[in-house]
Order: structure tokens, then C-alpha cells, then sequence
């Protein structure tokens, strides 16, 4: 009998990649420009080429695939388009923003009526200690080529839903424009209005269900770990040991490297493992024999 062994990709999409230039398509607004990635990660279209191999040696050893989606709405609380400097400039990505600054009038909302809610936001978010609020480029925008999936993973998956009869199930986080949305298992501050932003209980209960979860993605640094901490808080301890980080499948956001690195040390000690993917092909290669 074959085991349950799940795939789960975070934010696999083209936004995240650092494609070349075969893989990017012309931008039919602009003459003569291709589109680009607006959040390269660097290593990321190698991982991803890595991760459509594994797809693809293993494709009958596989039972299940999840496939996280980052999907932003332009205005966004975490992108440049929400926010202003004192002067009415543009504040640039990249750049921290905090409840203090806020209050001192360094950054404020472009839409005056939300500051009492960024305020509210901030002030909750900064006490979990998990995160301050960044400014990214507006990335991942829903409708745009940004979002989609890189190709090669896409086609990978493609073919296993062909060959197995399976459905891909993919999850989408972060249209909430009030809260970021880094794990795909529950926003930063959660919405009580918004289920979306809560706990998802059904992927939780998927993963739990599997005999092995191996988690791939971008970015190392972020998504990824964001979704891996809240998995680990809550599928329960007795499935921890099945968890398993395909380390040459991520890669972290440049400046982000030693909270990838911490990442790494903090899940092993709570009992993940970690492999790289020319170690999980032959496992998957043993259940398709099954």
C-alpha cells in the first residue's frame, strides 16, 4: 500500500524567481520591455527547476500536492502604494516602518481616515515579536503575471494531476489589505472579520493526515518559515518528525540570510528534518512501487 506523501510548495510563483531572460515573456504595455519579477529571490529559478525535477522523477510516488499563492491587491498595507513620508513622497520599498515613526509623523497612510487602524495594526503586530512591518514592491498583484505560478513547477504538477487524476489544491493568502500574510496558515494579525485571515484548519488537518510533508518554496527567509513556525505550533507534536524541509528547494531574500539560517537550526531543534531533493527522490521512487 502506498504511503501519503505530501507535497507542499509555497509561493512557487514568478514574482519570486530570478528568471532569465527565456523566461520572461514581453510586456505588451511597454514596447520593446519584458516583464519582470518584481521580488527576485536570488536562486530561486533554481530552485524551482529543482523542485519541477523532484515533481517529476517522483510523480508517482506522490499522493498529494498543496500549492501555496501569495495574492496582493496593489494597495496593500505592506506596499508602497498605502504609504506616504511626511513631505507626500512616496516611501520607498525596502523599507522598515514602525508604530513609533508612525505616531511622530516620519510615515503615514496615504488615506488619512486609516490611521487609527494602522496604529491598532502596528501596535499588535510589534507585540508579537515576530515581525515588524517592511514595505515590499507591490508583488505576487492578483491577475498579473507576477502571480502565476513559474512554469516549470506548473508543468510538473500538471502532469501528476494527468497521471494520478489528482487536483493540485492550492491556497491563496494575503488579499486582506490590512494584515500581511506571510504564512500560509493564518495572517500576522489575524482579522476577526476575515476568516481567510484566521487559522486555516483544513490545510492543517491535510498535512496531519500525510505519512511524510516535505515543504519547498520561496522565500526561505519568509514565507516559507512563516508557514513552517505556524504548522509546527499547530499540527502536534507526534507529527513534527514527518516534516521535512527540502533545503535546495528555497532560498532566502538577500539580507535575510541569518533568519533563514535560524529558521533552519530552530525547526530542526523541534524535530523537523531537512534533505535535499536528490535525497527525497528515492523514497518517493520506492512508494511508486508500492
Amino acid at each position: 500500500m502506498k504511503r501519503n506523501l505530501h507535497l507542499l510548495v509555497i509561493d512557487p510563483q514568478n514574482d519570486f524567481c530570478d528568471l532569465p531572460d527565456e523566461y520572461r515573456p514581453a510586456d505588451p504595455m511597454a514596447a520593446s520591455c519584458q516583464l519582470a519579477p518584481q521580488l527576485p529571490v536570488t536562486g530561486g529559478h533554481a530552485d524551482m527547476l529543482r523542485l519541477a525535477e523532484l515533481i517529476n522523477r517522483g510523480v508517482k510516488g506522490l499522493a498529494d500536492i498543496s500549492v501555496t499563492l501569495d495574492s496582493h491587491h496593489r494597495l496593500d498595507i505592506a506596499h508602497p502604494t498605502f504609504w506616504m513620508n511626511a513631505d507626500g513622497s512616496p516611501v520607498a520599498p525596502f523599507t522598515p516602518v514602525t508604530a513609533v515613526q508612525v505616531r511622530a509623523g516620519e510615515f503615514l497612510p496615504r488615506n488619512s481616515s486609516a490611521m487609527a487602524r494602522v496604529l491598532t495594526y502596528l501596535d499588535t503586530l510589534e507585540a508579537t515579536g515576530r515581525y515588524s512591518l517592511f514595505i515590499w514592491p507591490v508583488h505576487c498583484e492578483i491577475g498579473s503575471w507576477g502571480h502565476n505560478v513559474h512554469p516549470a513547477v506548473r508543468a510538473a504538477y500538471n502532469r501528476w494531476e494527468e497521471l494520478e487524476l489528482g487536483i493540485v489544491n492550492k491556497v491563496t493568502k494575503g488579499s486582506n489589505p490590512w494584515t500581511e500574510h506571510y504564512s500560509a496558515v493564518m495572517a500576522e494579525v489575524p482579522d476577526p472579520d476575515d476568516p481567510s485571515t484566521q487559522l486555516n484548519r483544513a490545510l492543517i488537518d491535510v498535512l496531519a493526515s500525510a505519512d511524510r510533508v516535505y515543504i519547498a518554496g520561496e522565500a526561505g527567509s519568509h514565507c516559507v518559515k512563516a508557514t513552517t513556525e505556524h504548522i509546527v505550533d499547530n499540527i502536534g507534536a507526534q507529527s513534527l518528525s514527518k516534516l521535512v524541509l527540502i533545503t535546495d528547494c528555497m532560498s532566502a531574500v538577500a539580507g535575510f540570510e541569518p533568519q533563514y539560517e535560524a529558521f533552519l537550526r530552530d525547526m530542526g531543534a523541534r524535530g523537523l528534518q531537512t534533505a535535499q531533493s536528490f535525497d527525497i527522490a528515492p523514497e518517493l521512487l520506492a512508494n511508486a512501487r508500492r
